[in-house]
């Protein structure tokens, strides 16, 4: 059997959820806020009953929706409550413009350096109010500086320049402010072991050193303390000089303070300190660690620090009980009492304190020399440093109430997230501005207001905001409680609804919570005596289907077993009904103009329209908004692409032709044939019509006779039926060749030609010339070395019986004549 989901139950007394007083919804219905009060639903209608609007199934939630929905259902808007935020400011004292050097002085709490000062924000869910915070820092503001400074044994040449701190400081500081009070505080250690000796003799003198050969005493100490509060804040800085000259360097064993436990104790005993509501700076000075949280267990000390005052006659007298206070213990306890801490440590514990700082908001790490020389110097620097920047923080959030920032600093530098917190680098006088967002997601138990503070970290003043959350309907006023319309009076009916009694469930209250898990009842809720209970899309109450609800708020089940919903319709480019209709029972109800199962079929013919106006030129029908072309021909967005078709110009060629022209292979049928048209003759091209002057489609044809004269027309089909040509009656033919340059050109040309081949063949003679003049040269002088290198044999062997005449005649023939003469001679 099924359970009754948290609508069964939304008018049981039990309900802390004032919404369920007003208008039947309850704060954790995740419904779209954009409509939304702390009632998350949203909107509320309001009927005379239930009846009057909602369906059979659904709950009584359903009358919470977006406007455009509710109005769709029927709802009117007279019959819609839709509350909304609101911000007023309570006091809004302006802030101060003080000055330094005139004559009156203010007090502290007469001056102002926040606006406005409170507030009063009335909360919708989900929506934010919005509002603005002014901070200027104001000239001459008071100053409280309580020097809190480490005695032990190491600090012993510190403490001589400390002892004129006081007037020295006061000086210095009259150039800030002229109203400035100075206290003093030292600390050493927890007096028990193993952080200090507990020897009697220790305890009286922890100074005490013992040489190897003689026992020497060689410092008079002071016995050994937690925290010690030796001056009040005060004006006079000699008697700060005379208290502090008078102070004694104690002892301890281990190196780590108990310095936790004196910023414990001076930041919660603020009468033993003199704490003012002005300015207030803690100067740490040490020159070792720190103990914390958990090390009291080395001297049996386990209770946590309660972090409350224990001075008596200004000493700690609780250290030995308490443990040393946590570090966020510290922040938190700093952060209430708006003070502000300066660590003046030497250069060796600067890591350790450096990570402290980034820990405790609005303090800062001074570099302390050696003997403590440079502390005023580290004091109005640290200072300058923490009063530059202003940062805000906020008190305790209700459940469920979120706040964010973003600032307006100086140069118009803007901060968000973090950032938005504060802002850097402010002078005296300078005025930056945060705004602040407040949202709420659901409604407190009862819906009572709550208060919240923001407050500027290290200064005393704050701004209150009073929240009120808009919890009911305006409608739950008339409510009437034992209504008759309730099931004889078992509830109350407001707003439309019933609010039932304890122990009485139903939309009209008409069950008791016993009777939920009847079978008999649980029948009524099944369809067609199945097995399923309310289709399993809700639960059976009363004998009645409650309808589940859906992570998405637009998605809602409905019918009388919860068989409908309005989310399973069909779907066209990813959208329920194409984004044209409502899903209703898993069937779309289209809009106008739209048809089809997804109401993806627009009955609009403007995308089928040509561009001369018909609808898909005549040559298809428009269905869903899309041409479909009736001769296949065709296609296109509108039918007007024919890829198979002859041209328009080349179509109409002939019957322009003959009847324009008289010629063409239509002028023997020109008049049988081409009548179907007007022919309207213009002088020249300019006149043809254009189609940027015409209300219908206009072809322009260039085309070519048989003697290759160009013709210019345009066609045109004026209202559908008449057709109109406008030609230029003069043919546009080629210009017949000139003869006499033709001629000239040609013999020109065989002239040229010519000579160039007569000027190539001399070339080639005179190339030919050469070689063959220049191969004889060669073989010439080839042929006197052989002659001489022959002869001389031959004319050695002719012998002197011969006669001396042929050896004469001999030689001249042989060097006359080439040895190729004379073969024989060989």
């Amino acid at each position: 059997m099924s359970t009754p989901t948290v609508d069964t139950q939304l008018f049981s007394p039990k309900l802390h959820t004032p919404l369920s007083h007003l208008c039947t919804f309850p704060t954790f219905w995740n419904l779209p806020t954009t409509h939304c009060g702390y009632i998350k639903c949203g909107l509320f209608v309001i009927f005379v009953s239930v009846q009057d609007f909602l369906k059979q199934g659904e709950s009584k939630s359903a009358r919470c929706d977006e406007i455009k929905s509710l109005i769709t259902k029927g709802c009117t808007k007279a019959k819609i409550e839709n509350p909304r935020g609101s911000t007023s400011i309570n006091k809004n004292k302006p802030v101060t413009n003080r000055k330094k050097d005139i004559a009156e002085k203010l007090k502290p709490d007469q001056i102002t350096q926040i606006q406005p000062q409170k507030l009063t924000l009335n909360l919708r869910s989900g929506e934010a109010q919005t509002f603005k915070l002014k901070f200027k820092r104001a000239e001459d503001y008071p100053i409280d500086l309580y020097y809190l400074m480490d005695l032990s044994f190491s600090m012993k040449d510190d403490l001589e320049n400390v002892k004129n701190l006081g007037t020295d400081l006061m000086r210095e500081m009259m150039e800030v402010t002229s109203d400035f009070k100075i206290g003093f505080g030292s600390f050493v250690e927890k007096t028990v072991m193993p952080y200090i000796s507990t020897t009697p003799a220790r305890l009286l003198n922890p100074c005490t050193s013992t040489s190897t050969s003689t026992n020497t005493n060689t410092d008079n100490c002071t016995s050994p303390f937690s925290y010690k509060n030796v001056l009040k804040l005060t004006e006079n800085g000699e008697e700060f000089n005379s208290l502090v000259s008078k102070q004694q360097i104690s002892g301890n064993l281990d190196s780590p303070e108990g310095g936790f436990d004196a910023i414990m104790q001076v930041a919660v005993c603020g009468d033993a300190i003199g704490w003012r509501n002005v300015t207030r700076l803690l100067v740490f000075s040490t020159d070792a660690g720190f103990h914390f949280a958990g090390d009291g267990k080395l001297g049996g000390i386990v209770l946590p620090n309660d972090g409350k005052c224990h001075l008596e006659n200004n000493m700690y007298t609780m250290s030995h009980y308490y443990d040393y206070p946590s570090i966020a213990h510290l922040v938190q306890k700093l952060s209430d009492n708006n003070i502000q801490t300066i660590f003046a440590v030497t250069e060796e514990f600067q890591p350790v304190y450096k990570e402290l700082k980034n820990l405790i908001p609005k303090s800062a790490v001074g570099t302390l020399s050696s003997n403590s020389s440079n502390v005023i110097k580290l004091i109005i620097d640290s200072y300058n440093s923490l009063s530059s920047e202003v940062i805000l923080e906020n008190g305790k959030l209700p459940e469920g109430v979120s706040i964010t920032y973003k600032s307006i600093c100086k140069n118009g530098w803007v901060g968000t997230g973090e950032n938005g917190r504060k802002c850097s680098n402010i002078s005296i006088g300078d005025e930056v501005s945060f705004e602040i967002a407040i949202k709420s997601e659901n409604c407190p138990p009862q819906g009572k207001s709550e208060t919240i503070t923001i407050k500027p970290l290290g200064f005393t003043e704050n701004v209150e905001i009073i929240l009120n959350f808009i919890c009911e309907c305006e409608c739950s006023k008339d409510g009437k409680p034992l209504s008759e319309m309730c099931h004889n009076g078992n509830g109350t009916f407001e707003c439309g609804a019933c609010r039932c009694n304890e122990g009485r469930i139903g939309r009209l209250c008409e069950c008791s919570t016993d009777e939920v898990r009847s079978d008999d009842l649980d029948a009524n809720c099944r369809k067609d005596n199945g097995t399923d209970i309310c289709s399993n899309n809700g639960d059976c109450v009363c004998g009645t289907c409650e309808c589940k609800k859906r992570e998405n708020p637009e998605e809602r089940y409905s019918g009388k077993f919860c068989e409908c919903d309005n989310f399973n319709c069909d779907r066209s480019n990813n959208k329920l009904c194409g984004g044209h209709g409502r899903c209703e029972c898993r069937v779309c109800i289209c809009d106008a103009n739209y048809t089809g199962s997804a109401c993806d079929c627009s009955l609009d013919t403007s995308t089928c329209l040509a561009a001369n106006k018909q609808i898909c030129n005549g040559r298809g029908t428009c269905e869903c908004g899309v041409c479909k072309c009736t001769n296949p021909k065709f296609q296109g967005p509108t039918c007007e692409i024919c890829p198979t078709c002859p041209g328009v110009c080349a179509e109409h060629k002939d019957c322009v032709q003959c009847r324009a022209f008289e010629t063409g292979e239509k002028k023997d049928t020109c008049e049988k044939d081409c009548s179907y048209f007007n022919l309207i003759r213009v002088k020249d091209r300019d006149k043809l019509p254009q189609p940027a002057d015409q209300s219908y489609p206009l072809s322009h044809c260039k085309e070519r006779d048989a003697n290759d004269c160009w013709f210019y027309y345009t066609y045109a089909v004026r209202n559908h039926t008449e057709r109109e040509v406008y030609v230029v009656d003069t043919l546009e033919c080629p210009a017949g060749p000139d003869i006499i340059p033709i001629v000239a050109g040609v013999v020109a040309g065989i002239v040229l030609i010519g000579l160039a081949l007569l000027l190539i063949w001399k070339l080639l003679m005179i190339i030919h010339d050469r070689r063959e003049f220049a191969k004889f040269e060669k073989e010439k002088m080839n042929a006197k070395w052989d002659t001489v290198r022959r002869i001389t044999p031959a004319y050695c062997r002719i012998t002197p019986k011969r006669g001396s005449g042929m050896v004469l005649r001999l030689r001249q023939t042989l060097f006359t004549f080439p040895l190729w003469a004379f073969p024989w001679l060989g």
